[in-house]
């Protein structure tokens, strides 16, 4: 079963003890600093090259020398590693590689037109509008916000993963609303017009925005407590909860046996965010080892409260009445916890003490060990998303 708070199996003792045993010995492996004299230089005697072309010396990298940000290592080597959990991230992700036109939508075609009522079409419309507009939101943060901040390669490699998977996403979202028929132009604007989605995508934008300031200097205390807080709300919160949260009302479909190719394909990327929040929880708690940081306790607070009116007016308006299991209130309970689950993931206070699970199963949808083969008979299991370290 998955473990939420070492989602790579970093933890157990014996990946303590054989990353102990990596780490010791790449310390081993880095070569002793040369000793710089101020006349010293390093020459070019190619023929083609002259001496004025000649490029000064500089030491090696010393992977403990490394930071997150504000780090002044070589930015273009990768090894040796300073934090090789981020390498085993995208080592991982790599695993989990599909597209949406190897999942058959067939009888999600018929399922939408057919065996829908009126009120779960709204829930399908609805979710689909407000998750591709979101995972856009998503690529966008990390490419341009986020990814150039950080000082470490292995740490890019990763989010340069995830800036791929984020366009996988929409592609899905838009594959799945061309293929069931839906009015594009309709569904993609509903994030403008329908205010219980625009509310959380302007939630987002603002607190997102920010940190793609050009002038922005995480060598500034400020700066940099603007851009862990907006950080914190990225991983644990818009991906972390409100992601995560937001497949559960397909999954309901999918569990009473309808939409589920959509259900599947939402499986597949639900893999993906579940590692994304996960990372970059990891990254945040990273830069507070790092650097002389506190945060404000009323500003965690209004963050964690402004997410959960959010999401409970979202709920409302998908789920303006129940559809079969699945309610307004089972979301926004659901939401509560696992908004609890992600601020122990950040060595933080809950927000929302004696939450409840009122979704049992939502778990299990991250869990999923059936896959396709996507090259040959397509119905067989194969092992490669099926050898991620889910426990």
């Amino acid at each position: 079963m998955y473990n939420w708070d070492d989602p790579l199996g970093l933890g157990k003792k014996e990946n303590v003890e054989k990353a102990a045993v990596v780490e010791e010995a790449q310390k081993k492996a880095i070569p002793k600093p040369v000793v710089k004299k101020e006349t010293q230089e390093t020459v070019n005697h190619t023929p083609e090259n002259k001496e004025e072309n000649a490029r000064v010396a500089v030491e090696p990298v010393n992977a403990d020398d490394k930071r997150v940000v504000n780090g002044q290592t070589d930015i273009n080597q990768l090894a040796p590693f300073k934090y090789p959990w981020a390498w085993k991230y995208f080592l991982n992700a790599n695993k989990n590689h599909w597209t949406p036109l190897d999942v058959n939508m067939t009888s999600d075609v018929h399922d939408y037109h057919h065996k829908l009522n009126d009120d779960e079409r709204h829930v399908y419309d609805n979710v689909l509008s407000y998750l591709t507009t979101s995972d856009i939101l998503a690529m966008r943060n990390i490419g341009l916000a986020v990814m150039e901040k950080m000082s470490a390669p292995e740490l890019q490699i990763y989010q340069a993963r995830q800036v791929y998977e984020e366009a996988l996403h929409t592609w899905t979202y838009q594959h799945c609303i061309e293929t069931i028929g839906l009015d594009q132009g309709e569904i993609y604007n509903r994030y403008r017009v329908v205010p219980e989605i625009n509310q959380k995508i302007q939630i987002a934008n603002r607190r997102l925005d920010s940190v793609m300031r050009s002038d922005m200097d995480l060598g500034n205390k400020d700066d940099l407590h603007e851009f862990v807080m907006a950080y914190i709300f990225f991983a644990a919160i818009f991906e972390g909860c409100w992601f995560y949260n937001g497949f559960s009302p397909i999954f309901s479909l999918q569990r009473r046996g309808m939409m589920k190719g959509t259900a599947e394909q939402l499986q597949y990327i639900m893999r993906d965010e579940v590692m994304h929040a996960s990372f970059g929880i990891r990254v945040v708690k990273q830069i507070f080892v790092e650097n002389d940081i506190t945060l404000d306790p009323k500003a965690i607070r209004d963050m964690w409260d402004e997410a959960a009116a959010a999401e409970e007016g979202y709920a409302k308006y998908i789920l303006k009445r129940p559809i079969l299991g699945y309610s307004a209130q089972d979301h926004s309970e659901q939401f509560r916890y696992i908004a609890n689950r992600r601020a122990r993931q950040l060595g933080m206070e809950e927000p929302f003490p004696g939450a409840q699970c009122s979704l049992g199963w939502l778990d299990e949808q991250s869990n999923l060990r059936k896959e396709k083969n996507f090259f040959e008979t397509r119905v067989t299991e194969y092992q490669t998303g099926g050898a991620l370290s889910w426990d």
